[in-house]
């Protein structure tokens, strides 16, 4: 079988990751018990999702020109990604300053850095999106340039699979490029209105949708009527930051295998729930031969 062919469009942050018992709330300090530095932004993450679940990944971004951007582009490389085409803009990278509780549950702000600087893609860019089976996009770097990838990405072929978050207003033109929107409750709620209540809303915006539930699982439904959940896989989890990026990654490479959508959602489901299992965003992204030993196919 080819190696399928994923294009990932995004941000790459490093995370500052900090472990406690609580999070602290407004103006209290608490002391931390653990503390790691791991690549992360959605974008990276993805792209070392699909590569670790057997994708030829091509990831485009920027970095800055700080030691944050060196060990950034030296650790999505040795995960199995093509770096070749990340851009390294001069200034500061983009960071996340994570929080992550005694239940796995996080706090995280942002501060995106380069990846502000991704303001359109260059011709060579656009035509490895081309020459991709699927694209896989987020709402970190400017939703102008998302925008540019799927529509090229739609005009050549590929598939395009938007993971809408974080929340932002979405143009038609990048809607109507959505073969796939992938959201998560909060997200849903934001673009709908509904949320949870009512996934089927996603379908009045793309042709499909996915919406991640977390420890419930994820709901799949199309415009063609189809509408399944499929449960969650059932872990004891450490920390959730990276599992959206690990099931966003794992669906991708999935879909581009030729498995159905639902079964796609399954195998991305066992990607997340693998994920969970250790602390971190990129460093607990998991392998193949992870998610295949908790994937449940269909009864």
């Amino acid at each position: 079988m080819r190696q399928t062919r994923v294009v990932v469009v995004g941000s790459a942050n490093m995370d500052l990751v900090a472990t406690a018992e609580a999070l602290p709330r407004p103006g209290e300090t608490r002391l931390g018990t653990d503390f790691v530095t791991v690549p992360g932004g959605k974008g990276a993450n993805q792209a070392i999702a699909a590569a670790r679940a057997g994708a030829a990944c091509v990831f485009l971004g920027a970095i800055g020109s700080d030691a944050f951007g060196v060990t950034l582009r030296a650790r999505i490389t040795a995960a199995g990604v093509d770096t070749s085409q990340l851009r390294t803009t001069y200034g500061a990278s983009g960071v996340a300053l994570v929080m992550v509780n005694a239940e796995g549950e996080n706090a995280i702000l942002v501060t995106p850095g380069a990846n502000t600087s991704l303001t359109d893609l260059t011709e060579t860019e656009l035509a490895t999106v081309r020459d991709a089976d699927v694209l896989v996009a987020q709402l970190e770097i400017p939703v102008e340039t998302v925008t540019e990838a799927a529509v090229a990405a739609q005009a050549a072929g590929t598939r395009v699979v938007l993971n809408a978050a974080p929340a932002v207003p979405l143009p038609p033109e990048l809607l109507a490029a959505v073969d796939v929107l992938v959201v998560n409750e909060n997200e849903a709620q934001a673009y709908t209105g509904r949320g949870r209540e009512d996934p089927h809303a996603l379908l009045d915006l793309v042709p499909r949708a996915v919406l991640t539930l977390g420890a419930e699982g994820a709901w799949y439904g199309d415009r063609d009527g189809t509408a399944v959940h499929v449960p969650a896989v059932k872990v004891d989890t450490v920390d959730s930051t990276a599992a959206g990026d690990a099931f966003t990654g794992a669906f991708a490479v999935a879909w581009g295998e030729g498995r159905d959508l639902v079964d796609a959602v399954r195998w991305a489901s066992a990607a997340g729930a693998a994920c969970v299992r250790r602390l971190g965003a990129s460093v607990s992204l998991p392998h193949r031969v992870e998610i295949d030993q908790l994937y449940v196919p269909a009864s």
